[in-house]
């Protein structure tokens, strides 16, 4: 199969030119679930890490394909920043996280407390922190910690509930939500 079409352009030209002129509906919570399911053209993330400073904002999926580049950049964004190690990221918690994002209509990023962690990062919090789960699923690239200053930790895991794919905790007193693509369920911490 070629990857040009008639008129010489590229098949990445057209959907970067797409991506670039692209406006996204944000959808409601009743459609939350249709939208983890392929709903919608281009899915979307944006993070920071107060840790390293780092800033991601990107496209990383259009028209029912991940962008292996950008998946790539995800993965190395949320890595173990104690030891460097980056892994495969669950792409369904990218999607809740992208999901909840959309739900509540903000343009802010996430900062992103934890994203993976190595076993040994895990031990340590887990020996210091009876909150930190000793067979997380962090440890797998399943989950992420996060904090917007615009939203409450309440919308933040309602968001995230709505989508009805995975855990969400809610640490109040910390002010973060944790995001997993486990089995459904939710929490407070």
């Amino acid at each position: 199969m070629t990857d040009k079409n008639s008129s010489g352009l590229t098949r990445r030209g057209l959907l970067g030119a797409f991506a670039a002129t692209a406006v996204v509906a944000t959808p409601t919570y009743s459609n939350a679930a249709g939208f983890l399911r392929g709903a919608g053209d281009i899915r979307r993330i944006a993070m920071h890490s107060g840790r390293t400073g780092e800033r991601l904002e990107t496209i990383y999926w259009i028209e029912g394909e991940y962008i292996a580049e950008a998946v790539r950049e995800i993965n190395m964004h949320m890595r173990d920043w104690r030891t460097g190690e980056a892994v495969q990221m669950d792409l369904r918690t990218i999607d809740i996280m992208s999901a909840a994002l959309n739900l509540m209509d903000t343009s802010e990023p996430y900062l992103l407390l934890s994203g993976y962690r190595s076993p040994q990062t895990n031990q340590m919090l887990s020996s210091s922190n009876r909150g930190v789960a000793r067979n997380s699923l962090h440890m797998r690239g399943q989950a992420a910690d996060l904090r917007l200053t615009g939203r409450t930790t309440a919308q933040m895991a309602n968001a995230a509930l709505a989508c009805r794919a995975g855990g969400v905790g809610r640490y109040s007193r910390s002010n973060f939500v944790h995001m997993d693509c486990g089995q459904v369920r939710s929490w407070r911490g």
